[in-house]
């Protein structure tokens, strides 16, 4: 049997997971409330409450699963993308660990782990992950982005934000509206409750299959204070259209491009994964697409589309079938190599 430990650090969630021969056994995370007051992940502070976690963790993980440590085949870990400080906490318990077990190490990269999020296998559950070639929209966020999935470890962006993500637009929206962090629950709750077509903010108009986020941010903050000079109470009275309808604006950019891409691929197989696949516009508007369109849609349990050591795990899996072993010495990277 394989037996694969998975760790994932790379922004504000410590997480673990354990699998045998591919299926989940366990999976735990510890969030960190403390950036709540900050409105956004404080670098310094994440990476002392990773490094608090790390042990626990990865504790539970083993004992949940009912798996000892010397059982283990190989260690994934999140090599990058992320916040550096965040990452090394959980590169270097890895690296330190397999040392001392004598067993491989195999780094995963952590944009890569979302996309392979379809394929985790839980015992008990329905089993249908997309086929290869498939399309995903993966949006978080850091990253917006059309990725073709031609196998597991062969993926081309067709397109990518060349600035802010969608979940960034979201996030700092709901910080400019006063609402807290993270932003995006807090949208996804009120928006089920407005006007989606309340209000109009601006779309950008980008060649190909990238995105754009600042033009939508800028709009939003200009008419917002426009508003707030007739009524100071502006964004109590109307916080839920403001949510539906900027919530509306991200989702239609996000589907705008995705049509595109399906329609010059002639891949009708797409999937959604990150933290921003959690947004219930976002799924209601594959759904839509899946019965407009004839698409074939691959949606991750919510459990899946945060940061979880799951995805790190399902992605050391494949990699270990293959032998893809990291070496000792690789290092963490904060950005895309």
């Amino acid at each position: 049997m394989i037996y694969i430990l998975a760790i994932e650090s790379s922004c504000d969630d410590t997480s673990a997971a354990v699998l045998r021969d591919g299926v989940l056994l366990s999976n735990v995370t510890a969030s960190q409330a403390v950036h709540e007051q900050y409105g956004g992940v404080v670098p310094e502070l994440a990476s002392r409450a990773h490094e608090q976690n790390i042990v626990p963790v990865v504790d539970q993980a083993l004992k949940r699963a009912g798996v000892e440590k010397e059982q283990l085949s190989a260690i994934a870990f999140t090599r990058g993308p992320g916040l550096m400080g965040s990452l090394l906490v959980g590169v270097n318990f890895a690296k330190g660990l397999a040392l001392s077990l004598g067993i491989p190490l195999i780094d995963v990269n952590h944009l890569q782990g979302h996309v392979l999020a379809h394929f985790i296998r839980e015992e008990g559950e329905p089993y249908s992950p997309p086929p290869f070639p498939f399309l995903c929209l993966l949006v978080s966020g850091g990253n917006s982005q059309i990725i073709r999935v031609n196998a597991y470890n062969n993926m081309q962006i067709l397109g990518q934000t060349i600035d802010d993500a969608a979940g960034e637009a979201i996030d700092k929206c709901s910080k400019v509206m006063g609402l807290g962090y993270p932003g995006g629950p807090i949208i996804d709750r009120l928006a089920r409750q407005g006007n989606p077509d309340a209000y109009q903010f601006a779309k950008p108009n980008i060649p190909g299959y990238d995105y754009s986020f600042s033009g939508l941010k800028t709009s939003f903050l200009y008419s917002l204070r426009d508003w707030l000079k007739d009524d100071l109470d502006f964004i109590e009275h109307h916080k839920e259209d403001l949510a539906a309808s900027l919530e509306k604006t991200i989702v239609d950019i996000l589907m705008k491009k995705l049509r595109m891409a399906v329609k010059e691929t002639g891949i009708t197989h797409v999937a959604v994964a990150g933290g921003v696949s959690a947004n219930n516009g976002l799924r209601n508007a594959f759904h839509d697409h899946a019965r407009r369109y004839g698409w074939t849609v691959y949606i991750p349990k919510f459990s899946y589309t945060t940061d979880n050591a799951a995805m790190i795990g399902i992605a050391g899996h494949f990699k270990y079938q293959d032998h893809e072993y990291c070496d000792i010495n690789s290092p963490a990277f904060a950005r895309m190599q």
